[in-house]
Order: C-alpha cells, then sequence, then structure tokens
C-alpha cells in the first residue's frame, strides 16, 4: 500500500476525524508572507529587478528551510518540547519511541513497560505500522497511544509541497486509525525536521506537533551508558523523552540499545519519584 493510496476519507469509516485546530501562522512566517507580497508589488513596479528579487526570494525560503532543521524550534510553527503545567505538577514525564513498531524490539519493550507499571506513546511509520497489524492493537491494548510518524518516513519530508505534506500525514492518520481503531491527536516529523508548510496540514488534520525535551541518540550511540546519561541528566517532571523502537543502534553484543536502557531508566525514573505516561493522559486536560 503507498501513502497516496488512503486518503483523509478513509477515516471516516472507523472513527470520527479530529475537530481543526484553528491555524495561526508564527511570527517569522507571517512576515515572511508579507515578505513575499512585498517582493511581488516591487516586482510589479520595478520588473527589471526581478534577478535580485528572486535571491531576496530564495534567500527567504533558505533561512526557513534551515530553522525547520532545527528539530526543537517553534519558529516556524508550534512545537510541544514539554509536557503541560498541570501534567509536570504530577510529576508525570512522556516516553515516546519512533520508527516502529519492529517485531524483535517492540513486544519486548511493551512488556518491560508492563513490568514497570509504565505508560508510552509510539510514533509509528504508518507504511511500518501495515506490515504489523496485531502488534499494533497490542500497543493500544496495553493502554499505550500510538501517534502519527508519517507514512513512508522519508528522508525529503521537511521538502515535500503542501499537496504531498497533506497526502502524507492524513494517509498515515487514516490507516493508523483502521488498524487501532483510534486517531492520533498528535504528530512528529520524521527526524523532527519539518518546513512552514507543515503548520497549515497539521491543524486541518487536528494535530500537534510534538517534538523532545531530551533525546538519547539510541539509533547511533552503541553505547547504553551513554544513551542513559543523555536521558536522566537534568530529568525533571514534565519532561518529554525520544527513544526509539524502530532503527535501533545495536550493543556490541547485538541487543538493541534502547532494551538495555529502558530498565534503568524507568529505575531512574521511580527513584525520582516520577511517572511515565503517555501523551492524551498528560494532556487529558488540555
Amino acid at each position: 500500500m503507498d501513502g497516496a493510496d488512503v486518503t483523509g476519507a478513509a477515516i471516516a469509516t472507523t472513527i470520527q476525524a479530529n475537530a481543526p485546530l484553528r491555524w495561526r501562522p508564527a511570527p517569522l512566517v507571517r512576515l515572511s508572507i508579507m515578505f513575499h507580497g512585498l517582493l511581488f508589488l516591487a516586482f510589479l513596479v520595478f520588473p527589471a529587478h526581478w534577478c535580485g528579487f528572486l535571491l531576496a526570494l530564495l534567500g527567504n525560503h533558505l533561512v526557513l528551510g534551515g530553522l525547520g532543521l532545527w528539530p526543537t524550534s517553534r519558529l516556524v510553527g508550534p512545537n510541544i518540547l514539554r509536557l503541560p503545567a498541570t501534567a509536570a505538577a504530577r510529576c508525570e514525564i512522556g516516553l515516546t519511541f519512533d520508527d516502529g513498531p519492529d517485531v524483535q524490539v517492540t513486544p519486548r519493550l511493551l512488556e518491560l513497560l508492563d513490568r514497570y507499571g509504565a505508560k508510552a506513546s509510539f510514533f509509528l511509520a504508518a507504511k511500518q505500522a501495515a506490515l504489523h497489524p496485531a502488534l499494533v492493537q497490542d500497543i493500544v491494548r496495553r493502554g499505550h497511544s500510538i501517534e502519527n510518524h508519517s507514512y513512508n518516513h522519508s528522508n525529503a519530508f521537511a521538502w515535500y509541497g503542501l499537496g504531498r505534506l497533506h497526502r502524507e500525514v492524513a494517509s498515515s492518520q487514516a490507516l493508523i486509525a483502521t488498524l487501532s481503531g483510534r486517531l492520533p491527536a498528535f504528530f512528529r516529523a520524521p527526524m523532527g525536521l519539518r518546513s512552514p508548510l507543515l503548520d497549515p496540514v497539521l491543524a486541518r488534520l487536528g494535530l500537534r506537533h510534538v517534538a523532545w525535551t531530551r533525546r538519547g541518540f539510541d539509533t547511533v550511540k552503541r553505547d547504553p551508558d551513554e544513551v542513559l546519561r543523555r536521558l536522566i541528566n537534568g530529568l525533571a517532571a514534565g519532561d518529554v523523552l525520544l527513544l526509539h523502537d524502530g532503527n535501533a543502534a545495536r550493543t556490541r553484543d547485538g541487543e538493541a540499545v534502547v532494551l538495555a536502557v529502558l530498565p534503568r531508566l524507568l529505575d531512574a525514573v521511580a527513584a525520582m519519584g516520577l511517572k511515565s505516561v503517555s501523551l492524551p493522559m498528560a494532556f487529558q486536560d488540555k
């Protein structure tokens, strides 16, 4: 199945669509829109200077594109980096896993989470989820949430045009809703890289973009001690943690790093008096 084969209309066959959110362009995006208008008017008055106007336009796009490559930036649109204050007051942290499901890693993660009574959110690439529908249903059955991580998880996601972005995100919504019976409320761009065009797409589909407070780099770091340090150094209530059940790096023994890290992480979380929850649990009163 290709992402283009499923549209947002398919969501209606499984669950009521999210209510659209009001799109309010970020201040920098609003300035960019005004800049485009001024350049167009200037071109109408001084057409001979078209080359300079084109260079200015390209420069504007390069600046916005560069800011989109900063995963925790809020300059190109709203971006959740921490749980709401109410969740922090309850001593909650948000544990999230990207790029799954993986038949070798995800079931073992679920067992570990059950053992510690911890809940999490799984940002699934829909194309990968379609290969393992029973595992998707098991994630939900165990009380975790499944969120949208695009359909194909393409390295070129941040460079998609508006139409392709909508198809990619909407098709993932539809498929995940079909497989899990629940519609995602949150979206995380592949690798956290996005363009200003993504924000209106998410608003239309009723999705909120989530980045993270701290990440372990567990797709590239093979040392569980280093990954754990990155996650617990300064850990506080309200933090959103990023790990991966898909594309996980391996230790020298061939074990997925995340499997070596998670028990120690959850022990540390408990010792600090914190509680791991899914994103819908943390935002239930927002």
